[in-house]
């Protein structure tokens, strides 16, 4: 596990661009964190690293938006809006995931097995003003009949439980801030 500090909206950009180095098409990263806690402006500098010159918005009303990049496409999904996709269409992340992709995923506590397959997690925390710490870690991928064991036949533990278990309610805005989400706003990306 990595842990770092950023002071400053740009440092947490350029953070994001430099978790895209290890990633391939494909890849997921759970990128967790408060409201506000900075984590689009993560992803925005990872998809601007990725070749991404559209603007990067957070997609917390349309679910996800794909943005072309120069080598991938690159998927941005929020599910903070879901209570979990049991009761959503079985093909909701379909076009965010897969072979052709990289997708960062905001609120995956919510994803449930979509996102068994995520290789990375990010987690976001606010230590006042623009002050982010930022841990990145490795997701422990399971191998089929090891449950509970990460394939190097470790306990999975913590790190493989991506959520608080928070619950939000349909009409509530997110916080702003320079390092936050912002308020509702259309996707561009699509």
């Amino acid at each position: 596990m990595s842990v770092r500090e950023t002071v400053a909206p740009a440092e947490t950009e350029a953070l994001g661009a430099e978790l895209t180095a290890d990633l391939r098409p494909g890849d997921v990263v759970l990128v967790r964190g408060e409201l506000g806690a900075g984590k689009t402006t993560l992803v925005r500098g990872a998809a601007r690293a990725l070749g991404v010159s559209d603007p990067v918005t957070s997609p917390t009303f349309a679910i996800g938006h794909r943005y072309r990049g120069s080598r991938v496409i690159v998927a941005h999904l929020d599910l903070y809006r879901l209570a979990g996709l049991g009761d959503e269409d079985p093909g909701l992340l379909e076009d965010y995931l897969g072979p052709e992709s990289i997708a960062f995923v905001e609120w995956p506590e919510q994803g449930g097995s979509e996102l068994e397959g995520a290789r990375m997690l990010v987690t976001l925390t606010h230590r006042g003003g623009d002050r982010r710490r930022i841990e990145v870690s490795e997701v422990p991928q399971r191998r089929p009949g090891a449950e509970g064991r990460a394939i190097d036949g470790r306990q999975a533990g913590g790190e493989r439980q991506v959520g608080s278990g928070e619950r939000r309610a349909g009409g509530e805005g997110k916080a702003g801030g320079q390092h936050g989400e912002g308020g509702p706003r259309e996707g561009t990306g699509r």
